[in-house]
């Protein structure tokens, strides 16, 4: 039954996303705003081409705080190349991921389009509902 739940049942389709020139500052508010721990960045086409987490944001504005230096951008931060997952991946596979990786989410995507992102708690969720009898009725 685990290996039947899908990472497309439980994804947020919510596309917060960044481009390459946000400003860091810019892209830390987002965050905050939609309460996530990181986005995709994407390039014209919409493609991802790099992550930028909450860890990479809280680095450069500690770091304008003490030598007052706001001029970075998302380019100058953002992780690549990205992991990430597919839609039809199994809860289970993806679950497994989190344990080797160090992330707290990944983008989905569908044949190179970015469709969504999962999270850990999106995981604990799947889980959750599995898992306890009263919940999955």
């Amino acid at each position: 039954m685990l290996k039947s739940l899908l990472v497309k049942d439980y994804m947020s389709e919510t596309l917060i996303r960044f481009k390459p020139e946000t400003e860091v500052f810019e892209a830390a508010d987002k965050l905050i705003e939609y309460k996530l721990t990181g986005a995709p960045v994407v390039d014209e086409h919409q493609r991802v081409i790099g992550f930028l987490s909450e860890k990479d944001c809280l680095k450069t504005i500690l770091s304008a705080a003490y030598l007052s230096d706001h001029g970075a951008t998302v380019r100058d931060l953002m992780m690549s190349p990205v992991k990430t997952v597919d839609p039809e991946d199994s809860i289970v596979e993806v679950a497994e991921k989190f344990f080797k990786d160090n992330c707290r989410m990944y983008p989905v995507l569908d044949e190179e389009v970015l469709v969504g992102f999962i999270s850990r708690r999106d995981i604990l969720r799947a889980l959750e509902v599995i898992s306890t009898p009263e919940r999955s009725s």
